[in-house]
């Protein structure tokens, strides 16, 4: 019998990328459940650091992290959805937390290269994108 522990092959790939999902979309809704209800308190410590207003820079990152990360857990158009949150993650390491310390914007760094993993590994088998692949 052979070994699939040490085996270099995945054991699988589709339970992977599911459980990756979960994981990544399940913290994402949690930290955009957390600005979506306290929307007024977010207005006053979000900057303008993009030049498109405090209203609309809190509203894309509540889209991003909550309604992305609602998609990327079900696995609903999960490449396209994780670019806004890449996207996000980008701005929060390089300009929302350019000058504060690496452990200040260590988790910025973790999601954008995870936001990376998923973009490549894509939903997987365990997702809605595969059921309406096969309905199609």
């Amino acid at each position: 019998m052979k070994n699939s522990i040490l085996n270099i092959q995945p054991l699988s790939t589709d339970l992977a990328a599911l459980l990756l999902r979960l994981i990544f979309g399940g913290l994402f809704m949690y930290h955009g459940w957390g600005k979506l209800s306290n929307y007024e308190a977010m207005l006053g410590m979000f900057q303008d650091i993009i030049g498109i207003g405090i209203k609309p820079t809190v509203i894309l990152v509540i889209f991003a992290e909550f309604f992305c990360g609602i998609f990327v857990l079900l696995g609903f158009f999960t490449r396209l959805t994780v670019i806004p949150i890449f996207i996000t993650m980008l701005v929060a390491f390089f300009i929302a937390h350019g000058k504060d310390p690496f452990q200040v914007k260590e988790l910025a760094l973790v999601y954008l290269l995870l936001s990376i993993v998923i973009f490549l590994l894509g939903s997987g088998r365990y997702s809605l994108d595969a059921a309406f692949r096969k309905k199609s």
